[in-house]
């Protein structure tokens, strides 16, 4: 049973690490879940404090994932109507995930282009709607690089566990 659990904590850590580049999958939830089977095999003895904070950290991230591409198109200078737009075309990209591999680009494309679309529509001017639509792009790749982050610091410690186990 332990060396399944130990199995189990090594992949959930690594799609979790996956997870964080490949929209559709929740990679900081995963990698969490890789340090609670850990505990639960008793390879490694985490704090409660610690196990809650990242627990919460995880969380946090997920949410603030799917935020960050508004807050780009209104930190880039995008009105209300880019900012629905962004928010618009993240639900579509979403949607659009079990649909194949055009899923995994529009988590990227869809957000850009509803930014785009709905600040052209207001102010019809190309430039401060690119503007815009690229603020919608820099929060995906702050967001993205946040679950990396988390990802790859929950696989140290999964692999540091493990071989300390062993």
């Amino acid at each position: 049973m332990q060396t399944t659990l130990i199995i189990l904590a090594a992949l959930c850590a690594l799609v979790g690490l996956v997870g964080s580049v490949v929209p559709g999958l929740p990679g900081p939830p995963l990698s969490w879940v890789g340090l609670l089977l850990l505990n639960i095999a008793h390879v490694a003895q985490h704090s409660t404090a610690f196990m809650v904070v990242a627990a919460v950290v995880a969380v946090a991230i997920t949410v603030i994932d799917n935020i960050l591409p508004s807050l780009g198109t209104k930190r880039s200078g995008g009105s209300k109507a880019g900012i629905w737009g962004c928010n618009i075309g993240l639900v579509v990209a979403i949607l659009g995930l079990p649909f194949g591999p055009q899923g995994l680009a529009g988590i990227i494309v869809w957000p850009f282009v509803g930014a785009l679309v709905g600040e052209w529509l207001t102010q019809r001017k190309l430039r401060p709607a690119l503007r815009a639509a690229w603020g919608a792009f820099t929060g995906f790749l702050a967001g993205t690089l946040v679950k990396l982050a988390y990802g790859v610091a929950a696989l140290a410690i999964v692999v540091k566990d493990i071989v300390t186990f062993y």
